[in-house]
């Protein structure tokens, strides 16, 4: 592990805990409703992420997985209370499908195939906030996906060891990210424009 590694993975862990400042503001203002199901599974992911990769060498790249870990259960634990309330049959077979995706995890035991799968899983748990975020932009925070973008670059370039067990799953988070930013900024302009 080099000096440069360690650096860039506590620039990548900074950026993702400012990332996550105005989430946690937006919720106690009211302004951000999260996806329960999507944060709840985003926790439990990136936590077997996190083990993967140390499991495989991944180093400080694997730094953002545990911060990001504790930062979307904290959003989880607050999303039953002041989050998304109109859970669809859409969100429960999402979330049934990254639950399904967990006990495939746990009956491997090669890596890969965990990466794999828990990125497939993680795809499912975005998918009701995605639904909720075409219906409803302005309850999401732009900047949280934003930042996460850079944060999951910066891991990836933070791996002691790169392969495609210790990136996939940053890879796949940092594009999931940039469709999500995409989706709220596209969402957000017709809605605008509708209302002229």
């Amino acid at each position: 592990m080099t000096n440069s590694h360690e650096t860039i993975g506590l620039i990548a862990v900074i950026i993702g805990v400012i990332g996550y400042i105005p989430y946690y503001r937006n919720i106690f203002r009211g302004t951000t409703k999260p996806h329960p199901f999507t944060w709840l599974g985003f926790s439990i992911l990136n936590g077997i992420t996190f083990f993967a990769q140390v499991a495989t060498g991944g180093g400080p790249g694997a730094w953002v997985s545990v911060i990001t870990t504790i930062a979307t259960l904290g959003i989880a634990i607050l999303a039953f209370q002041k989050g998304e309330k109109r859970i669809t049959v859409f969100d429960w077979a999402c979330f049934i499908g990254a639950l399904i995706g967990i006990i495939l995890w746990k009956l491997t035991s090669n890596p890969l195939s965990a990466v794999v799968i828990v990125t497939i899983a993680d795809f499912l748990a975005l998918l009701p906030t995605y639904r909720k975020a075409f219906l409803r932009p302005h309850e999401e925070t732009a900047t949280l996906y934003a930042m996460s973008v850079f944060k999951y670059l910066l891991s990836i370039f933070a791996l002691t060891t790169f392969s495609l067990t210790t990136a996939l799953f940053p890879i796949a988070i940092t594009l999931y990210n940039v469709s999500v930013v995409v989706l709220l900024v596209v969402r957000r302009r017709r809605l605008v424009t509708k209302a002229i």
